[in-house]
C-alpha cells in the first residue's frame, strides 16, 4: 500500500512504499528491493536506517551486496565505495546515488520515492 504525497521539493510527486518490518533488518545484512521499478538498497547501522539507490553508479552492481565498514559501502563488482549516509562516492566526494527518506511506522519502515515518469 502506497501513499501519494502532492510534491517534492523539487516538483516531482512522491509516494511512501513499506519495505518490510524493522525486525527484519540485521545490522550485518542490507537488503534490497525492487520498488516501483527502482532497486532501494536498505542499510542498518544498529540505531539508524538508511535507503539509497541499490545499483552502484558505475556499473550497476548490487550494493546491498557489497561490503559495509561504518557508512562506507563498496560495490562488490569494482570496489566503488559510497557513503549511505549521503550517496557520495567516496573518491570524488560527489553524490552520484539518491538516498530516499525513510519512516518507522508502528515497527514498519516505509520509504518515500519520486514517482516513475508515466512513459
Amino acid at each position: 500500500m502506497a501513499r501519494v504525497r502532492p510534491a517534492s521539493p523539487i516538483g516531482a510527486p512522491v509516494t511512501w512504499h513499506y519495505l518490510c518490518h524493522q525486525t527484519e533488518i540485521d545490522e550485518n545484512e542490507p537488503r534490497e528491493f525492487a520498488v516501483d521499478g527502482r532497486v532501494v538498497a536498505l542499510f542498518f547501522d544498529g540505531q539508524q536506517h538508511y535507503a539509497i539507490d541499490g545499483m552502484c553508479a558505475h556499473q550497476g552492481g548490487p550494493l546491498a551486496l557489497g561490503t559495509r565498514n561504518g557508512l562506507c559501502v563498496t560495490c562488490p563488482w569494482h570496489g566503488w565505495q559510497y557513503d549511505i549516509s549521503n550517496g557520495h562516492n567516496l573518491l570524488t566526494g560527489k553524490q552520484m546515488l539518491d538516498c530516499f527518506p525513510l519512516e518507522i511506522r508502528e515497527g514498519q519502515l516505509w520509504v518515500e520515492l519520486p514517482e516513475s515518469p508515466q512513459t
